[in-house]
């Protein structure tokens, strides 16, 4: 799908199934319980702020790619709105942008499109290069002109560039940078607001997901109902009182 041509409805059919499984498993414990309250790890809730990772060059990179990936319309709000930069920022500032979980030593052969990740290098590195890389390459053009200064449709063309690969980058492969760029887009945009996308719950309220919610006993039986209920971060929503 060529960058000019996504939109946000295909956006969100796409991602519709991370959404689709609503746990409805419910338990009965006897005897003493398994677990005890506040003893776990509390989630670690991101605040808005400086960017951890990006550059201010590439910082006004992510937040025109991530607004032309998934812009505002009537049907709701833009990837930038949300906080989707700031949620990728610190994914790459954390373990997922060093590929703390991966196998990332060889043999390195040539893979296919089916089986995903196919660089040596890590998120955060693949940012980073692919970036700069990008920079270099538009200041040879006939705009001579960065990414935040094109038109939007200049830079739907370049986003499409890089997606169909006909825009080569040197020592970075600019479609692995896009596919990743849009996935982290995407996941930012329907993320639990504690990563520090999806502020306010917008994304979730826009296609009607309750969030994370723990019991679902009342709702089991009610196949194909719609479900109507305020979305709940990991964290709780606005006006509930929680305990330390």
């Amino acid at each position: 799908m060529a960058a000019s041509k996504i939109s946000r409805r295909g956006v969100i059919a796409g991602s519709a199934f991370a959404f689709s499984a609503i746990p409805a498993d419910a338990r009965t414990f006897t005897g003493e319980m398994p677990w005890s309250p506040n003893l776990a790890d509390a989630p670690t809730v991101v605040s808005p702020g400086p960017y951890q990772f990006f550059k201010p060059d590439e910082a006004v990179f992510i937040e025109a790619a991530v607004e032309r990936l998934i812009p505002r319309d009537e049907v709701g709000p833009g990837a930038l709105e949300l906080g989707v930069p700031t949620f990728i920022d610190r994914q790459l500032a954390g373990e997922y942008g060093g590929a703390a979980s991966w196998y990332m030593l060889g043999p390195w052969r040539s893979g296919t499109s089916s089986q995903g990740y196919q660089t040596r290098l890590t998120p955060a590195q693949l940012y980073r290069q692919a970036i700069g890389a990008i920079a270099k390459h538009l200041a040879q053009t006939e705009t001579k002109k960065q990414f935040r200064e094109l038109t939007t449709d200049q830079q739907d063309q370049v986003l499409a560039g890089l997606e169909r690969d006909t825009i080569k980058l040197p020592n970075v492969d600019g479609r692995a940078f896009f596919e990743l760029l849009l996935q982290n887009t995407i996941e930012g945009y329907f993320s639990d607001p504690i990563h520090g996308g999806n502020r306010d719950m917008a994304a979730w309220k826009m296609i009607g997901f309750p969030g994370a919610r723990y019991d679902w006993r009342d709702y089991v039986s009610r196949h194909g109902e719609r479900i109507t209920l305020p979305p709940v971060s990991v964290v709780g929503r606005v006006g509930w009182n929680t305990k330390s």
